[in-house]
């Protein structure tokens, strides 16, 4: 145990404040997001706010397992799962405080907007859980596929190889994040089929896995100054 705090304190004071920031900021936006679903106009594609930030959650994890290893990361989203639950407690306190968003300055309608802003952050505990659960489960299958994806490949250094893995495994590990919230919320409380979860779960993966390629070259350069920082190639 004193070897792995250790480890882990080594590591906090080891990884770049920002990227870190980064990913922390995208658990705690994609979380609040997720609260908005959005009109696709195609019924089959179920997508909600939360996919503006998802891509930057899995891409700075893909960063974060390329230069310091999937343990290293793995310990980074779980400190980032824990400070998302801290800012969850804020939200908490703050939608039972009593008084009124600036928003709900609507006549007739003051009191129905404020407790919908209200229950808009205060959140609910099941879906809270359930994304909590199937983010840890997804992060760690991510930072460890991506990992073990890179063993494999004969030419390990390049944005090549920084781009299949994290393509790879981005994919992959949404489905499963995306395809684990859908069976322990969606279909428990809100009654969606196994169609709709596993459709659901793989179009958001697919929706997600376009924001990754678009952004991996900007994760590349960032994981590539971190290992020439620290006198390696990536």
């Amino acid at each position: 145990m004193k070897k792995t705090i250790a480890e882990f304190r080594n590591l906090v004071r080891t990884v770049p404040p920002l990227l870190v920031t980064l990913l922390v900021l995208s658990i705690v936006g994609m979380n609040l997001l997720a609260n908005k679903s959005i009109h696709t106009g195609v019924d089959w594609l179920a997508l909600d706010c939360g996919i503006l930030f998802s891509w930057l959650c899995f891409l700075s994890m893909d960063v974060l397992t390329h230069c310091y290893g999937p343990r290293a990361a793995s310990m980074m989203s779980v400190l980032a799962l824990l400070l998302n639950l801290l800012m969850a407690a804020v939200f908490f306190a703050a939608g039972n405080i009593p008084g009124e968003w600036g928003e709900s300055y609507v006549e007739g309608s003051e009191a129905v907007i404020n407790a919908a802003l209200d229950n808009t952050f205060r959140g609910t505990w099941f879906i809270l859980l359930g994304s909590s659960i199937a983010f840890v489960a997804s992060a760690i299958f991510n930072n460890f596929l991506n990992y073990g994806i890179g063993k494999l490949l004969k030419r390990k250094q390049g944005f090549g190889s920084f781009a299949l893995r994290a393509y790879v495994s981005t994919f992959l590990a949404q489905f499963a994040d995306n395809l684990i919230f859908a069976l322990l919320v969606s279909r428990i409380f809100f009654g969606w089929s196994m169609l709709q979860c596993f459709t659901c779960a793989l179009t958001g993966a697919v929706m997600e896995l376009l924001f990754e390629i678009l952004f991996s070259p900007l994760g590349y350069r960032v994981a590539k100054r971190i290992m020439a920082a620290r006198g390696e190639q990536a």
